[in-house]
Order: structure tokens, then sequence, then C-alpha cells
């Protein structure tokens, strides 16, 4: 259990606590960008435990529900069609399109499979020749590489069968769009070990020095996010912005040159609409031209699209730390994991979904 135990240790944990309590000396609202890191806080009850000038928000770092809903009713009519295998994760076949979402295509004879890599989707691809197979691709640059390989291998085989519904977003854009925004509340940001990993932490550095918050990578324990809070807070209290690194096991500040190496040379940076959010620019990864006949949303030509979100789903709000889900009218009486309106109610990751499995309704 090597850098996992210790980074559970009670005593350290509450060691780095008193250090919270000792540094702050005025309210600050911190905003933890992962949905992984949502779901610690709320099962070790962290946020309880800081004191009450500290508060947390929670970003939009949960890649199911930043997927737009149009990709969604793309995905929807993709896989009704009888010569589609469509492909993903599993939390992506329970995100609610406009009209319903792809357990209900399953249900009506669709054959829609859940995988467990990019490369399942490719081996069926390979076996059935003549189907087409689709993987819809989504999450930030956790995922990407590994996509990437994938479509990548397809082109160097000839799978032409094989194709990607893309829609990955980029964390950095997302996190600028949020400092930018007149409603903003947020003045300091714990970013994603994950992402990290892959991208470093070079990109963070102008983000820091044009909004003057403080940026610190960390991972997904509890002392991780602690001492991750702790280092905010001093960067906050002592007026000084920066990025300071404090996932030191995992991340390295050029990242990992080879899985952003690949990601380049199959995706290129656009625009991207965010679910509940909008579109900002250069904030997602596009399949390039030359590889137009692995992409579904060109090959199947689903463009015209008019998605139809709940007026009532606050998720766009959640995602921007606007509002935490328990604010949220219909949060866990209509709203439910069982018969979600949003994607943030779906998702391992989702903000709504941590709020209702950890019971936190109307403590925050």
């Amino acid at each position: 259990m090597k850098h996992l135990a210790e980074f559970r240790d009670p005593e350290l944990a509450r060691r780095l606590l008193d250090e919270i309590h000792a540094a702050v000396t005025r309210p600050w609202v911190i905003m933890e960008i992962c949905g992984g890191q949502t779901h610690a806080i709320m099962r070790h009850g962290l946020d309880q435990l800081l004191p009450p000038e500290i508060t947390l928000v929670h970003g939009p770092g949960c890649p199911v529900c930043v997927t737009p809903l149009e990709t969604i009713d793309r995905a929807l009519a993709i896989a009704a069609r009888p010569e589609v295998i469509f492909t993903s994760f599993g939390d992506m076949l329970r995100v609610p399109g406009s009209s319903e979402d792809l357990f209900g295509v399953k249900s009506r004879g669709g054959d829609v499979r859940m995988v467990y890599s990019p490369l399942d989707a490719l081996e069926l691809a390979r076996q059935n020749p003549d189907r087409e197979v689709v993987f819809l691709a989504v999450g930030f640059e956790t995922t990407a590489p590994g996509n990437a390989l994938a479509l990548r291998q397809a082109a160097h085989e000839g799978v032409t069968n094989y194709s990607q519904l893309a829609s990955h977003v980029l964390v950095p854009p997302a996190m600028r769009a949020i400092l930018s925004a007149p409603t903003n509340r947020v003045q300091g940001f714990l970013a994603a070990g994950h992402v990290c990993a892959v991208m470093g932490w070079e990109e963070y550095e102008p983000l820091a020095a044009d909004f003057g918050v403080p940026i610190v990578p960390t991972g997904f324990e509890p002392v991780d996010i602690l001492d991750g809070i702790l280092k905010t807070v001093q960067l906050l209290e002592s007026g000084k912005p920066g990025v300071a690194n404090r996932y030191l096991r995992a991340v390295r500040r050029q990242g990992n040159p080879a899985a952003r190496a690949v990601m380049t040379e199959v995706y290129r940076v656009g625009d991207r609409k965010w679910r509940g959010i909008g579109v900002i620019p250069d904030s997602g990864l596009l399949i390039r031209d030359q590889l137009a006949k692995f992409d579904a949303e060109r090959k199947f030509a689903v463009t015209d699209i008019s998605p139809c979100e709940p007026a009532v789903c606050l998720s766009g709000q959640i995602l921007q730390g606007l509002k935490k889900p328990d604010e949220c009218p219909v949060f866990g009486t209509d709203c439910t994991p069982t018969s979600p309106f949003g994607a943030t109610m779906v998702s391992g990751e989702g903000a709504c979904a941590a709020y209702y499995r950890y019971a936190r309704k109307g403590l925050s």
C-alpha cells in the first residue's frame, strides 16, 4: 500500500488541519478542479474539518459532467443506427441526453456496449469488419493520450470501421473562463494531480500571473488534499500568487512528453462547448483533418443537433463554483442518481453524486 496508507494517516491529517487553522486569518474561497478530489473531500468530511474562513467550491473537473448535451445527442443518434456497435465507458451510458440516455437506445435494440479501454473498441472493430464501431472519447488531458493512441493504431492498421466521437476538454482554458467571469469568487485552485502528471504545471504559470491566484497541483488522498489546501492558504495569506506543486510523487514540471506528443499528433486544439457552461475558446481537442475518416461526427454527419437542457438543472452553476449541489431545488428529490436531470448526478466524479452519496443535503 505504498503511497496510499501514509496519505491516509489520521495523525498527519490532524497536524495539517492544525496548521491550516493557524495560518488562516480571513475568508478565502478555494476551488478543487477535479471531481475525484470532490468525492474524497465529501467522503472524508474534510470540508467540515476546515476553519469556517475557508470555503471549498467544486469545479468543472468531471469529464462526464462537462460533455456537451449536443455530443450526447449525437451519440444517441449514432448508437441507434443498425450498422453501429457503440462503445464507451460505463458512466457515459447513463448521462441524460435531450430525450433519453444510451441505455435507452440499448433497451430498444441498439448495440451499445461498455468497454474499459479504447483499445477494447478497436479490437471489436477488428473482429467485426462488417460493422462500424464507434468509441465515445471523452475526458480531460488524462484520458486523451490513451484515446489518441487507439486512434493512431487504427490509422496505422487501416481499421477504417473504427471511429471516435471525440469530446476532449482542457483544464487551463476552463480555469481562465472561471477567473474572467464577472461572477467569479474563486481566489485559489487545487489543480488535478493526474492532469498535471500528463501536462506538467508550466501552463498554469500564466494563469497565476495574469489573475494573481495560487494554483496548487495535489493528489486525491486526505493528506494530499489538506497539504494542498495548506499551501494554497499560505500563498493567499502572503499575497504571493504562483504555482506550487504538492504532488511530488507523480508530477514533474514538463509532465509526460510522450503522452503530450501523441495527443498533438492526433488532436488539434479548438473551441469546445462545455455542458452547462457554454463555449470556451481553445478548450477542446479535435480530431485532425488528416484523420477525418476516424471522426464519427463527420463520418455519420450528425452536426445538425438541437439539444434541450432541463431549465431546472443547476449543474452549470455548480460546475463554475457558483452554487453547491444541495442548493438546487430538485437535488435529492426529483433529481437522483437513478433519475438524473444533469450529468453531475450521474458521474462517479460528479459533485451532485458526491453530495447525494455522502448524505450532504443541507450541510453546505
